[in-house]
């Protein structure tokens, strides 16, 4: 039996994760930030102040991988840490005023991929497919957090 990678639903989902990231980071492109830390400024835009283990548990992202978006976002000056009053082991993760004034920027930029990812497509398409996204990741164990 042949496999067809353009009739495989994770195939095209891994295309569409690859260029929905690349749109994003040339629309945003010099507002200083990667892709990858869009996800953790929209959690810490809604209220920062989160652990990482928060962050984790939030966004289902591998413990290595969040380590390292966080030391470069620390790096570029996007958050702060500091030491939990309570847990000594935890941190707390805040925004600069850097990273907030990336908000407007990056929503803008995520709006516009948003545009881009549905061009031509009338609004029940648009809703329909967003509903058979979130059914196949349910199906896997994956609900999204809301």
């Amino acid at each position: 039996m042949d496999f067809d990678r353009t009739e495989s639903a994770a195939y095209l989902a891994n295309l569409l994760a690859k260029a929905a990231s690349r749109t994003l980071q040339a629309r945003a492109d010099g507002a200083g930030f990667a892709p990858g830390q869009f996800p953790v400024l929209l959690e810490l835009w809604n209220g920062d102040g989160l652990t990482q283990r928060e962050l984790l548990d939030r966004l289902d992202i591998e413990q290595a991988t969040m380590a390292n978006t966080l030391a470069r976002m620390q790096r570029d000056g996007l958050i702060s840490r500091r030491r939990h009053p309570k847990d000594k082991r935890a941190q707390l993760v805040f925004l600069t005023e850097r990273g907030k004034a990336l908000r407007e920027t990056a929503m803008e930029a995520a709006s516009a991929t948003e545009d881009a990812l549905f061009h031509g497509f009338r609004r029940f398409e648009r809703e329909l497919l967003l509903e058979y996204m979130r059914m196949v990741l349910a199906n896997l164990g994956r609900e999204p957090r809301i």
